[in-house]
């Protein structure tokens, strides 16, 4: 049986087939992108890919299902006939037929712009979608690389201003050199900027909705500057310091907790061996290898993540294992 004789109308007449779903990537080429997602098993059609979409559903970014029955459906048709099978009792109750998470790598090669996003509230208000609330997992990073996060003090609007139209804004703002392994969570609002010379993996909010404040004064091949939104960022700055380093512990076969928010939960698995996975049924999971093999047992039935992978465990699989040595993180609200 392959995806074109499946029925996935909203009567559906056939029962969901569960198994782990992969995706294929959608790639995005950035100004700022480079050639290192090739390491993570990308086939990148240029030099400047900056993104790696593993899972998403946003506006017409829609995965495709790369493994299994399913293989060539998009992520929105499978959820629209089976949305309790896919996502769980709870996240549909609360998010309806949209998956409310977006999965990524990106490459840094130069400076992504300084930027932020606007919450919940603001973003339904102006765009009619989510914030975007966010984490990065540091899988590569250069000797010196760094990433700007948030204000060095408490600041203003009136202070930020007067930076911006000097040129000097990243004075004020906060650094931190990264290695592999540095965990950040960026709460709406917080001013920030992936440096160059940094691979990662992001966790987000389902949504794209991004103020660029400051490029760097660069211009593109035809000598164009890309768009600031300088006013619309105003409302949505939150001028406070910020914590967004997190400290975790890496205990063996443990979920060592990243991060616990109202839109996910992270935590960090240093697989070897093999680790039980028993859920309630409530939550999709997904699984992100940042480092090694596994294999995930379902059912009887193996599937294999490597490194640079993503894998989207549909709620109603309730109990599996994972086997390898790899480093793993694991997501679910």
């Amino acid at each position: 049986m392959d995806s074109k004789d499946i029925n996935i109308s909203p009567t559906k007449t056939t029962n969901f087939i569960a198994y782990p779903l992969q995706f294929t990537p959608i790639l995005k080429d950035r100004i700022w992108g480079g050639k290192k997602l090739a390491t993570l098993g990308k086939q990148l059609p240029s030099d400047t890919i900056g993104e790696s979409w593993e899972i998403a559903m946003v506006g017409d970014d829609l995965s495709y299902i790369s493994n299994g029955v399913y293989a060539n459906l998009d992520i929105e048709k499978l959820i629209t006939a089976f949305p309790e099978e896919i996502l769980g009792t709870k996240i549909y109750e609360t998010y309806g037929k949209q998956f409310p998470l977006l999965f990524k790598f990106l490459d840094a090669k130069t400076d992504l712009s300084i930027q932020l996003h606007p919450n919940d509230a603001l973003a339904k208000k102006r765009h009619n979608t989510f914030g975007k609330t966010e984490m990065w997992y540091i899988m590569q990073a250069d000797e010196g690389a760094r990433i700007i996060l948030g204000f060095k003090e408490n600041s203003s609007a009136e202070e930020y201003l007067l930076h911006l139209d000097n040129k000097t804004l990243p004075t004020i703002l906060k650094e931190y050199r990264v290695k592999a392994g540095d965990v950040f969570f960026i709460e709406t609002g917080t001013i920030h900027a992936i440096g160059g010379g940094i691979v990662l993996a992001e966790i987000q909010q389902t949504s794209d909705i991004t103020y660029r404040v400051y490029d760097w004064d660069r211009v593109d091949e035809s000598g164009n500057q890309r768009e600031l939104h300088v006013d619309m960022a105003l409302e949505a700055i939150n001028y406070k310091v910020k914590q967004t380093k997190i400290d975790y512990s890496k205990d063996t076969n443990e979920a060592n907790l990243l991060v616990k928010s109202p839109f996910f939960v992270t935590n960090y698995i240093a697989l070897q061996g093999t680790k039980e996975i028993i859920t309630d049924g409530s939550c999709f999971r997904v699984y992100i290898c940042t480092s090694g093999t596994c294999d995930i047992i379902a059912d009887g039935l193996v599937y294999t993540l490597k490194m640079g992978e993503t894998v989207l465990m549909p709620a109603i699989i309730r109990e599996f294992d994972l086997k390898g040595n790899a480093e793993i993180l694991e997501v679910y609200i």
